[in-house]
């Protein structure tokens, strides 16, 4: 059974930074590109990052791009994001899950907030 766990969310300050993770159980960590996604206060999620299973290249969505940072832990089945140079506009959800997948399994997310 698929399991993602993310952490790390935390209210901060406008220009502040924080360090979200997930932890994927379930299946093969290494074998799957991953992504990040948020959700904002009346929005669809929307897919910010994602992250090819041996880490070596990474794709940022434009509002992102420059500031956040994705990486993963093979053999803690983790991944990251460092998120830095923080916006009100990057208040919402934070999850992570495979950049493709054949189910709707999704973690609780974790909550950012960006105070201006």
């Amino acid at each position: 059974q698929v399991q993602l766990v993310e952490s790390g969310g935390d209210l901060v300050q406008f220009g502040g930074t924080l360090r979200l993770s997930c932890i994927a159980s379930g299946f093969t960590f290494s074998r799957h590109a991953m992504s990040w996604y948020r959700q904002a206060p009346g929005k669809q999620r929307e897919l910010i990052g994602t992250i090819t299973g041996g880490g070596d290249s990474t794709w940022y969505e434009d509002s992102v791009k420059g500031r956040f940072i994705m990486s993963r832990d093979n053999v803690k089945n983790t991944l990251y994001l460092q998120m830095n140079s923080l916006k009100p506009d990057d208040t919402a959800i934070y999850y992570c899950n495979r950049a493709t997948r054949g189910d709707d399994i999704w973690g609780q997310g974790t909550q950012v907030t960006v105070s201006s």
